[in-house]
């Protein structure tokens, strides 16, 4: 096991009814900016209950946040937190909420935020802020991670900064309870390879984080199917909801290798043709596990024995079973695994290989085996 450091500070309120705990998590003289989406917390009862909770508070709403947020709609609402004196953020909603209050937060310290993405800007302050999820994915609600899209470069990057962690994260699964099936079926798979892209790379003797990373995989694929028929079964969406969490909140990953090429690759297929980030997860994985099959086998073994069930003396003919299986799970969600399926053409694959050589990404990931040709060889087997 390789040496690590841990703390997440990020307070968790579980459970139903616990939105009414914002009334002793933000102090009543604060300046909060409620964030949000599309407007799904008004139909869900979520808004009302905010509001009730915070009915003595001072808040200034900013909706409208996209479903992949962008750096242009991001600004506004620093320009609203300037003009206004905003002091705390909420994030009402899903990852994509979270994520663009994360960046709003520290956009606000920052002259050219942007430079935050490229790594170019250090970010040393940011705004308070707390969240209520009400999309289990990306368990963004218990880190300091960050992706943002720029519509003018047709760019999504990711960032991480401790500073922008939150103060608190309420999770009551009823707050999920209306989801549509298609959300509810990315945020499995979108946790789903969380986990992969933290524990299928090679064994690290660490015994107790691939045990843990794996009960989160088999609760996933028992309890994702009940979700999906029925996002109001309050037990299935609650086991959701902290799959999600636990996914990644850095317990997993502590003393381990991690990989995150999967989630690289991805990020470049929404950002060329909008494809729902789960989505080009589940396109993406089957082509990393086929590329790679030899130099991760030991993993892909001991996933498909542990999680999956599968036991084959032939190596070959297992790994075979265990990317055929996984796909199965996707597509059982509903989620299709080909480019083809979301019209993407072939010569995509050439312009994200463009992005990688421009980036100086050469040698990223597990053990820096992805190279751009590597993509190349990624992609094509998802045609």
């Amino acid at each position: 096991m390789e040496n690590f450091e841990f703390n997440n500070p990020v307070k968790i309120f579980f459970g139903k009814g616990q939105i009414i705990q914002l009334q002793n998590q933000i102090a009543s003289s604060q300046r909060i900016m409620l964030t949000y989406g599309g407007g799904s917390i008004f139909r869900n009862g979520v808004y009302d209950k905010v509001k009730s909770a915070l009915a003595e508070y001072t808040l200034v709403e900013f909706g409208g946040i996209e479903p992949n947020p962008t750096h242009e709609t991001c600004m506004k609402a620093v320009d609203l937190i300037r003009s206004e004196g905003i002091d705390f953020i909420l994030a009402v909603g899903g990852g994509s909420v979270i994520d663009a209050s994360k960046y709003i937060a520290a956009a606000v310290f920052q002259e050219d935020p942007w430079q935050i993405l490229t790594g170019a800007a250090e970010i040393r302050q940011a705004l308070p802020l707390g969240t209520v999820l009400t999309l289990p994915a990306t368990g963004t609600e218990m880190n300091a991670n960050s992706v943002i899209s720029r519509k003018d470069t047709d760019e999504k990057l990711a960032f991480s900064s401790p500073e922008v962690m939150p103060r608190f994260s309420i999770l009551d699964p009823e707050s999920a309870a209306s989801l549509p099936q298609k959300q509810v079926a990315n945020g499995i798979v979108d946790s789903f390879v969380h986990v992969i892209e933290q524990y299928l790379t090679y064994p690290a003797g660490a015994p107790l984080q691939d045990r843990m990373a794996e009960a989160i995989l088999t609760t996933l694929i028992e309890e994702g199917p009940k979700v999906y028929a029925n996002p109001a079964d309050y037990d299935a969406m609650a086991n959701l909801m902290w799959c999600s969490t636990m996914a990644l909140n850095g317990l997993i990953s502590r003393g381990v290798h991690e990989d995150w090429v999967i989630h690289q690759i991805g990020h470049e297929l929404t950002a060329f043709h909008g494809i729902d980030h789960a989505r080009t997860l589940a396109i993406v994985l089957p082509g990393v596990w086929n590329v790679f099959r030899t130099e991760k086998k030991e993993k892909l073994l001991q996933y498909g024995r542990r999680v999956l069930n599968i036991e084959s003396q032939a190596e070959d003919q297992a790994i075979d079973q265990i990317i055929a299986k996984t796909i199965a799970f996707f597509e059982g969600l509903g989620i299709s695994t080909r480019l083809s399926a979301y019209g993407v053409p072939a010569d995509t694959i050439q312009k994200i290989v463009d992005r990688f050589n421009s980036r100086g990404w050469l040698a990223i990931g597990d053990r820096g085996m992805t190279t751009p040709e590597k993509v190349r060889e990624i992609l094509t087997t998802r045609l």
